[in-house]
């Protein structure tokens, strides 16, 4: 046989295994890139649907509260929306000494209904929705020149890995959601002129932790000032703060404090500090410049609580758009029951609104996987919207119920926070590149260290101490996205205990 032709079939043979190679890959690339395109499809499918469940409740109050919202809002609301009304009149008086004369005007302002005032916010919500929306591709370009970006932790030994993704996208729904308060702000101060003080003491705190968190993402704050900071934020709204500063003691307690219509020795000692009031035999209690300090701290918490419940594609937006969504329907319910805190709901509704517009859009980026990273940005000004309302709304209390998860997540996270086990700088879930799967986070430690943390004696392997991890050790690995939407079933299902409690086991406890 030829040489030669055993060379030749020799090459046709290796030419025909690279063709063959080289359509195999690039079917595989393409059944791949035909499967990719599949579960983008499902992902946006599924975030559609999982953003529009929190989103009912408060729909559905909505639409029973404003009844006939063309009729209401258009024909009615939009002709008392009128700085003064037409019958305005004026009358002349006559000066003093100098002969000089004042014109007084003598006015009756027209309250537009409740109705029409909610229609209006709704429409400024949805603009805030397209705004926030469209904004955020634009000014993701302008921070990725910047160099204002990061890594996904989460997406180790993945092809996307390196890929940079804008952070501080927070500050786009912060400055929409701000340019829609200025716009309700016109509305409103004409209609509730005695509220313009809350209003702008709100926007101001709001604005100056949108800044500390733009500022932390783009210097990255030391701990301490991100503790102390928010702190000096809140100052606007205790100043104005002009609600009461009394709680009220559940029945079941109320006999350590009164007994046959007189204080008890507790009542004595608590008198030091406290207000009790007798004529409510042992109901209420004043806590005066205590009951600051606590509004204080809860505007510190609601800051930092969502800061450190976080770490994977779309749970902070998430469970802050679940809380707000859970805040609607709470104010919803007590302004269709014509409580006799309805301005206050409705101011709060206000502000919600718009928060809840401005999130969801940015929702639609942060989902998995994420276009963009929301930041610290975002952590601030949500956590000091929740504040606002709860402080200025006078429902505090009722807030720290939709926080049940961060509350629990804080509790849980106290030994690693205050460094008596050791804290790593992330704490985030593990991500196996080869089943894509995430698994809980650790850190190393002795044998015979911290034996209270280990299922086993002899581990030198703790998991870190958060209820993302927790959740992973107790369902197992499972991918980011799964783990978010289970955390997030999880604040929907917390968000809807807290309401069961506020309207009804809270009347097991309180008068009422």
């Amino acid at each position: 046989e030829d040489p030669h032709h055993r060379r030749d079939n020799h090459n046709n043979n290796e030419n025909f295994a690279q063709c063959k190679n080289w359509i195999n890959a690039n079917n595989i690339s393409f059944r791949w890139k035909k499967r990719t395109k599949k579960m983008s499809k499902q992902i946006k499918a599924s975030s559609v649907l999982f953003s529009i469940i929190p989103l009912i409740p408060p729909s559905v109050l909505l639409i029973n509260v404003i009844d006939d919202p063309i009729q209401i809002a258009v024909i009615k609301g939009w002709k008392s929306m009128s700085f003064f009304s037409s019958s305005s009149s004026l009358f002349e008086r006559v000066g003093d000494e100098g002969g000089e004369s004042d014109i007084i005007e003598d006015t009756e302002r027209i309250i537009p209904p409740v109705e029409a005032q909610l229609f209006a916010y709704v429409c400024i919500a949805i603009l805030g929705y397209i705004a926030t929306n469209n904004l955020i591709p634009k000014i993701k370009t302008y921070t990725l020149k910047k160099g204002i970006s990061g890594k996904d932790i989460g997406k180790k030994g993945t092809s996307v890995e390196d890929k940079d993704i804008a952070e501080a996208l927070g500050i786009v729904p912060g400055a929409i959601f701000l340019i829609c308060q200025i716009f309700c702000l016109v509305g409103y101060a004409t209609s509730h002129p005695s509220k313009l003080l809350d209003v702008n003491s709100a926007l101001l705190s709001i604005c100056f932790m949108l800044f500390l968190g733009f500022t932390d993402d783009v210097l990255d704050w030391p701990w301490r000032y991100k503790l102390f900071l928010p702190s000096v934020g809140s100052l606007p709204l205790l100043c104005c703060y002009k609600g009461s500063t009394s709680i009220l003691i559940p029945i079941q307690l109320r006999f350590l404090l009164m007994q046959e219509g007189e204080l008890t020795m507790l009542s004595r000692l608590l008198s030091h500090v406290v207000t009790v009031d007798e004529n409510a035999n042992g109901a209420i209690v004043n806590l005066g410049l205590l009951y600051l300090v606590y509004m204080g701290m809860l505007a510190v918490f609601c800051t930092n609580a969502i800061n450190i419940y976080a770490g994977i594609n779309g749970l902070e937006v998430g469970q802050s758009y679940i809380i707000g969504c859970a805040v609607l329907v709470h104010n919803l319910i007590e302004i269709g029951n014509n409580s006799d805190n309805t301005e206050n709901h409705l101011f709060s509704v206000m502000i919600m609104l718009s928060f809840v517009g401005v999130t969801l859009a940015l929702l639609g980026h942060n989902w998995y996987p994420a276009s963009v990273f929301v930041g610290d940005t975002y952590c601030y000004f949500a956590g000091m919207t929740f504040a606002v309302v709860g402080i200025l709304g006078h429902f505090s209390k009722t807030v720290l119920l939709f926080f049940i998860p961060q509350i629990i997540n804080f509790i849980y996270s106290t030994p690693q926070l205050f460094k008596l086990v050791p804290c790593p700088r992330h704490r985030l879930p593990k991500f196996n590149a080869e089943t894509g799967l995430m698994g809980p986070s650790t850190f190393s430690c002795r044998k015979d260290q911290y034996r209270w943390l280990k299922k086993q004696p002899d581990d030198t392997e703790v998991a870190n101490m958060t209820v993302i991890n927790l959740c992973l050790q107790i369902l197992g690995p499972m991918s980011e996205k799964t783990l978010c939407v289970v955390l997030l079933a999880f604040q929907i299902l917390c968000c809807g205990i807290g309401l069961l409690i506020r309207y009804k086991v809270a009347r097991l406890f309180f008068d009422g």
